[in-house]
C-alpha cells in the first residue's frame, strides 16, 4: 500500500503554464505542464512510449515529445484532438512565415477595401445570428476561407487553432463561461471586437511558441493523436505489441452536463471548423448515456458513496453510476496497454454531489488494483492555476453554488 501525502512543491503556484507550445488555445480543466514534466521525470526517464487516454488539448503529449518520448493520445473531442495535434506537430518555419505574410496581406486589403469577397459565405450553422454579428460573421467567413486554401495539413491546422480561437472571443458567448451562455443585450452593443488584429495576435503568439518547442524538443520525438473512446475499448494496432511504458493523464472530474462541459466550451468553433456533431460531444463523454440499471463497482468505497447519494436523490445518484460505469470500463481497457512494470498516473479531483464528497482517488486506486496494479503513491496538490469555475450548482438549483474542488490527487500505479 502506498503512501498518501500533501506537497506544496507540486503546487507551481509562480511557473509559467504557457510555456512552448503550451500557449495554444484556452481549454477549460487543463492540467499543467509542470505537473506532467515532474511525473515524466519521476517515473519516466527511461520511457519509449507514453500514453494519454483522454489527452484533451496535448499537454502531457507535449512535455512527453520535449523529454525525448514519443507519445500516443486520444480523445473523443475533435476539437481537443486538433489542438494537440497542431501543439506536437513539426512545421517548417520558413514555410510557415510565408503563410503568415500572405494573411497580413489579406488584412491589409481587407481594412483598404481592396478585397473581393467573390461570393464567400458563412458555413451553415444553426443559431448562427444569436451567437455571431453579421460584420463578424463576414469577416470570419474570409479567414477561414484562407485557412481552407491551405494546401500544407500541418500549417492549416496552425491556423485552425488560432481561428478557434478568435471564433470564440468574437462570439457573443461569455467568454468567462465553459458553457454557453449568451451576453446580455448592454454588453453585446458594446461589443466590437476587432477579429482580424484578434487572429494575428494568436498566430503571433503560437508563433513563438512553436519555435520554442521546435528548438527544444529532440529530433526523434514524435507524438499521434487518436479519435477513440477508451470506454468501449483500445484499437490494437495503435499502441505497439509491448504496450506503453508510462499512462500520464487527467481524466474528467464528472459527467460533463454537471461538471465541466467541454462539448459546449468547444461547439462553436467547431462548427465553423467543419466538425460533425459537434453539438454532441457532451453526451458521448464519460457519463453522457446514463445507465438506469444499479452497479456493483470493484470499489467499496464508490459502492458506499453511491448509497449515500441515493438516500438524498435517486434520480441524481444514475448520473454518478453512469460515469464511474465509463471510468471503470476505460480504465479497465488502459490497463490492458501498459507494460508489466509500467505505470500508470492519474490526476484527479474529488467532487461533491449533493454535498457528499467522491473520493475519486480511493476510487482510481481501487479499479487499477482490480486489474493487477500496485499503489506507490497519491500526492494531493493545491490547484490555484487550473481553469475551472469556482463554483458550480451540485444540485442543479438555479442560484444555490458551492466552491469547486480546491485539490487534485495524483494516483500513481504500477502494474505487476
Amino acid at each position: 500500500m502506498g503512501k498518501k501525502y500533501i506537497d506544496e512543491s507540486w503546487d507551481f503556484r509562480t511557473s509559467d503554464t504557457k510555456t512552448y507550445t503550451h500557449c495554444y488555445h484556452a481549454y477549460p480543466a487543463r492540467m499543467i505542464p509542470q505537473v506532467t514534466s515532474r511525473i515524466i521525470d519521476k517515473y519516466a526517464q527511461d520511457a519509449a512510449l507514453l500514453f494519454d487516454p483522454y489527452c484533451g488539448s496535448g499537454t502531457s503529449l507535449v512535455e512527453a515529445n520535449i523529454c525525448g518520448i514519443d507519445a500516443i493520445g486520444t480523445d473523443i473531442n475533435p476539437l481537443a484532438g486538433l489542438i494537440a495535434k497542431a501543439k506536437t506537430e513539426v512545421i517548417d518555419l520558413i514555410k510557415l512565415d510565408k503563410y503568415l505574410e500572405r494573411f497580413n496581406d489579406l488584412n491589409f486589403k481587407i481594412r483598404f477595401g481592396l478585397y473581393r469577397k467573390n461570393g464567400i459565405k458563412p458555413p451553415e450553422i444553426h443559431n448562427i445570428d444569436f451567437w455571431f454579428d453579421k460584420d463578424i460573421q463576414e469577416k470570419l467567413s474570409i479567414i477561414r476561407n484562407y485557412i481552407w486554401e491551405i494546401e500544407n495539413g500541418d500549417i492549416a491546422d496552425f491556423f485552425k487553432v488560432a481561428f478557434s480561437e478568435t471564433v470564440r472571443e468574437c462570439s457573443w458567448t461569455r467568454n468567462s463561461e465553459f458553457k454557453l451562455y449568451r451576453m446580455t443585450e448592454r454588453q453585446m452593443k458594446k461589443f466590437r471586437p476587432d477579429v482580424f488584429e484578434i487572429m494575428i495576435s494568436k498566430l503571433a503568439r503560437n508563433r513563438k511558441g512553436l519555435k520554442s518547442f521546435l528548438d527544444t524538443r529532440p529530433i526523434e520525438a514524435v507524438s499521434k493523436i487518436y479519435n477513440f473512446n477508451t470506454i468501449d475499448e483500445i484499437p490494437s494496432d495503435i499502441l505497439n505489441r509491448e504496450g506503453a511504458d508510462i499512462v500520464v493523464t487527467s481524466p474528467p472530474y464528472g459527467d460533463s452536463r454537471t461538471t465541466v462541459a467541454y462539448g459546449q466550451f468547444s461547439r462553436l468553433s467547431s462548427q465553423w471548423l467543419g466538425f460533425e456533431n459537434s453539438n454532441q460531444v457532451d453526451n458521448q463523454l464519460m457519463g453522457g448515456r446514463r445507465k438506469d440499471e444499479d452497479i456493483t463497482f470493484k470499489s467499496n468505497i464508490l459502492n458506499k458513496t453511491i448509497n449515500q447519494i441515493k438516500e438524498i436523490d435517486k434520480k441524481r445518484v444514475k448520473d454518478v453510476i453512469s460515469f464511474y460505469a465509463d471510468f471503470e470500463s476505460s480504465i479497465n481497457n488502459v490497463s490492458k496497454v501498459i507494460k508489466k512494470g509500467g505505470y500508470a498516473c492519474y490526476v484527479v479531483g474529488n467532487r461533491k454531489v449533493k454535498g457528499v464528497i467522491i473520493p475519486t482517488d480511493e476510487i482510481t486506486k481501487d479499479f487499477f488494483e482490480a486489474n493487477g496494479f500496485e499503489h506507490i503513491e497519491t500526492i494531493i496538490r493545491n490547484i490555484p492555476n487550473k481553469k475551472m469555475p469556482l463554483k458550480n450548482s451540485p444540485s442543479n438549483v438555479v442560484g444555490i453554488l458551492d466552491s469547486t474542488m480546491s485539490n487534485e490527487f495524483i494516483v500513481v500505479m504500477r502494474k505487476g
